[in-house]
Formats: C-alpha cells, structure tokens, sequence
C-alpha cells in the first residue's frame, strides 16, 4: 500500500529544478477553468492561458502534509510550503501545456494499462485498486488524470530529451580515464540534495536573491537544522518532499561539481554552496560504497521496419502499411524479405536485422514495445522519434557483461547524467517562457 501511496503524493523526478506532484491540480483537462472560480476558489497564479486555484493549492498542501509526517521530516512553516507547491504545480502546469499544444496525448487504453500496472505492484484487483485510492480521500477519476498527467509528462521528456542524448566513444573513454585516475575508487554515492534555481536571464539582484536563499540554507544546517526539513523549505529540486533525498547515484550520473565536492567529503557531511547552470546547490553525502556486482542484462535479438513519415506519408498512411505488413508475416511471408522491400532503415539491407540489443541501445518507445513482445511474435506498429515501427522479437538471452562492465557503465552514467542534465535547462527554458502572474498574497 505504501507504494500506492507514494504515487499520489511522492514528488517524482520528471522536472528536475522544480518538481511535479504527479498530476494534482491538473488544469489543462478542463477546457474553461475560469468557470471553476468563485469566491472559494479564488486564483492563486495564471499560467499563460491557465489557472491555478485555492482549491487545487490546498490539496497539493494537504497531500504534502501528509507524506511529510508519514516519513518523519519536520514541517516547514505553511507560507513557505505554500509557496514551494505553487511553483511545482506552475511548471507542470506550463509542461503540460506544452505537451498538448504540441500534439502529445495519452490514450485511455494506455492509461488503463498504467493503472493496472499500478495494481500489479500493489499486489490488488483494479476493484481493489479503486477502493484503495478513494480510502486515500482522493476520487479515483482524479487519480486516473492525475497518473495521466505523469505519463505525458514522461513522453514530454522522452520526445524533447532523452530520443536526442548521444554518447560518444571519446566521451567514454574521457569518463574512463578520469575513473583510473581516482585515488579513491567509489562507485556510487548516498546523496541529499538542496537545489535553489536560477532563471536563465537572472538579473543581478535575482542573482544576489537567489544566492541569499542558499546560503540561508546552508546557515540552518549549520545550526543542526534537519536536512530533511530544510530540503522541503528550500530546495526547487523534485525530491524536496522527499527530503532531498536523490538515493543511490553512480559517479558518472553526477554533475562534475557534486563528484569534485564529494572528493573531499565524510559521510554525514553538508558540502559549502556549489554553483551550476541550474542554480545553487548544497549535497549532504549519506554514505558510499564500491560495486563490484558482474552485469547481467537481457538481450534481444530483433529486426523492424521503420516508415519514416514525410510530406507524402502521414501518420495513417505508415499505420495501414505495417498492418498489412505485420498481417503478412502472420501469414507465412518472410519478415525480413519485406524489411528489404519496404524498411526505411539503414538496416534494410540486412532484411531489419538488429542483432543483439542491449538496455538503452534503442530509445524508450521502441525498447517498450520490444521488451513487451515474445520471442516468435510481431508487435503491432508503434511510434518511435524516427517514425512507425514492427519488430519482429527472435530470441533472448541473459547476457554476462562482466568483461564489458566499465564500458556499459560508462555508457549509462553518461547518457543518465546528460539527460538529467538537458531535461533541466529544457523545463527552465520552457518555465521562463511562460506568462506568469502570482496572486497567492491576496486574500
């Protein structure tokens, strides 16, 4: 149940800098929101077209409230906490804009698979799920949006971020050389984590601001102030509520100020404020530890056909193409004759033969649909950032990696790190684009 819980007030990390409550207060599922406001339900911001209202603020405060005290972290003053969930419901407010203005949708059939993947982990029925939801005082079609508001999101990041993060072989190499060159070989570090963000125009004085804030920051933890506490007053980071907490990190996943920082660091010790792009920073080092453990993935071996779409090719016209197609190979035809003939890929020549696939050698969308098919079956066609897809899936094998551990690792900590890093200064672009105005001092 807890983890049932978590999804409805845990502050996930889609929008590093700001945060995201997944999907309450959720505005942009109603087409007028300004009839929704009256004298008890006044406007708290206007977010270019949107708003945000009392209403929506109390219930992100209520939830707050309630995972604050369920893990223990001492509250922070209400104002103060008033004013760190506006800003979250703003940029996911501003996200969620985006993301519908620009085309991107979640279908009811794709959210109905979430949710039953949501009672899967829960271990219940989706009676049971409902039933669990409603006694959390949350109305299940609230949740419904609210999950469906986390997965645009994500498809927001996958979309603008992560289908563009390249990793380069000078890059690992680079990364490699700078790990041989560590006196102290820790491969992954326990983190707490205080982000206060700078907008990308920042004035001097929003500078000087905005620097005050941290070192404030700091001064209370200096006093023996609870971290925990001083992350839900302070920090702009999605993991506020969650005390700031960022749990276990590999080094390569880190920003080279935190790894630089942590160099001279003991646990339990708060490091002085570090500057970024994004912001200020303080880090607070929980603990540290070597990892020696052999990698073991699942590999697939598949080949596709992709159909780019262009002027003459819609979206349609490539979904009725790889129907037919994939109806074709249901029927005898040789999958990788008509990957010759019909595949936009590079791989056409080899008949769409990818050969073994490793996690995160493909972007999300085509891993998904990939991981979720048998050996032997085609899936029906999807969407990817290149265009429309089959895969047909041959075999699968569990892979020992060992040999090539550093490598891999190298590999995912770099591409982790970029898009973390990208996916921030995206969302801060996107926020400082926005008409805001502030009305939550009025009464």
């Amino acid at each position: 149940m807890s983890s049932l819980l978590s999804r409805l007030v845990v502050v996930t990390a889609l929008i590093p800098a700001i945060g995201f409550l997944p999907a309450i207060g959720e505005t942009a599922q109603d087409p007028e929101p300004a009839v929704r406001s009256n004298a008890l339900d006044r406007i708290v911001a206007i977010v270019n077209n949107d708003i945000i209202t009392r209403v929506e603020l109390d219930r992100e405060s209520k939830m707050a409230i309630d995972t604050l005290r369920r893990q223990g972290t001492p509250l922070p003053d209400h104002e103060v906490l008033d004013k760190q969930l506006l800003e979250r419901l703003i940029t996911k407010n501003v996200l969620t804009q985006y993301a519908r203005m620009t085309g991107l949708r979640v279908a009811d059939a794709d959210l109905d698979q979430a949710l039953e993947r949501i009672a899967v982990e829960n271990k219940l029925a989706p009676a049971a799920l409902r039933q669990a939801v409603e006694q959390t005082g949350v109305p299940f079609d609230r949740f419904r949006e609210d999950v469906r508001g986390e997965m645009l999101i994500s498809r927001l990041r996958e979309r603008e971020v992560e289908s563009r993060v390249t990793v380069t072989d000078a890059e690992i190499q680079s990364f490699l050389r700078t790990q041989e060159a560590q006196t102290e070989k820790i491969d992954e570090y326990n983190l707490s984590h205080i982000l206060v963000s700078v907008p990308e125009q920042a004035s001097p004085d929003e500078l000087k601001a905005r620097r005050a804030r941290a070192d404030t920051a700091l001064a209370q933890l200096k006093k023996g102030t609870d971290f925990r506490q001083v992350a839900a007053s302070y920090s702009d980071a999605p993991d506020a509520l969650q005390g700031g907490s960022m749990g276990w990190r590999q080094a390569g996943r880190l920003p080279t100020i935190f790894v630089q920082a942590l160099q001279g660091m003991k646990i339990g010790d708060v490091s002085d404020v570090l500057r970024s792009p994004a912001g200020f920073h303080l880090i607070k080092l929980a603990d540290k530890r070597g990892n020696d453990t052999p990698i073991i993935v699942t590999q697939t071996h598949a080949r596709h056909i992709l159909i780019r779409l262009n002027e003459v090719v819609s979206e349609s016209d490539a979904r009725h193409r790889l129907e037919e197609l994939k109806d074709r190979v249901e029927h005898g035809a040789d999958f990788s004759e008509l990957a010759r003939l019909h595949s936009d890929d590079t791989t056409a020549a080899k008949g769409g033969d990818l050969g073994w696939v490793s996690p995160g050698d493909t972007v999300p969308d085509f891993e998904r649909a990939m991981d979720a098919t048998k050996p032997g079956a085609v899936t029906d066609p999807f969407k990817s950032p290149f265009g429309w897809h089959i895969v047909q899936v041959l075999e699968r094998r569990q892979q020992d990696m060992s040999q090539d551990r550093q490598r891999v690792s190298a590999r995912q900590a770099i591409r982790s790190r970029k898009s973390d890093e990208q996916w921030q200064e995206w969302v801060r672009q996107q926020r400082d684009k926005a008409y805001i105005e502030y009305h939550l001092e009025e009464k």
